[in-house]
């Protein structure tokens, strides 16, 4: 069974043009563990919105798949990265990532206020006041509106 996601990531750190670029890379940096357990939930095959935050607009700009599940983030035991945690151990870690692999970026960015403009998706997690995990769940018949809002 195909799970859908919504992984948010600032361009300005890793962008839609840099997933294309590299083909696939590990999700690191997820730093709240409710996101964190969402990311433990992700099985290989899951396709995931990939989304721009903080970023103007701010919106989904492609699509990726899953493709090795959860299993340590590396950045935690390395004292020289940002995501480093001193009370994390090889023994008990405390943070997980997950492989992913570029499908397709969108011609175009799905902004949030057209997220938000879309009754269809008026219960999407994203649009939610407050919501600022950056890994969430999203139902199948969101996750092919957003595509279909992009054209593809």
């Amino acid at each position: 069974m195909v799970n859908y996601w919504l992984f948010k990531s600032e361009p300005s750190v890793y962008s839609i043009t840099d997933m294309e670029k590299d083909g696939k890379t590990y999700w690191e940096g997820v730093r709240n563990y409710q996101a964190r357990n969402f990311l433990r939930s992700c099985s290989v095959g899951d396709k995931v919105l990939f989304y721009h935050s903080n970023a103007k607009p701010p919106g989904v700009v492609g699509v990726v798949t899953v493709v090795a599940s959860g299993y340590p983030d590396p950045e935690q035991f390395d004292a020289s990265s940002k995501y480093f945690d001193p009370k994390s151990s090889k023994d008990n870690p405390r943070w997980t990532v997950v492989d992913v692999e570029f499908d397709f970026a969108f011609d175009s960015i799905v902004s949030l206020d057209a997220l938000k403009a879309n009754p269809a998706l008026s219960e999407m997690k994203v649009v939610q006041k407050g919501c600022r995990l950056s890994v969430m769940p999203v139902l199948e018949e969101e996750f092919l509106e957003v595509v279909r809002m992009s054209g593809k």
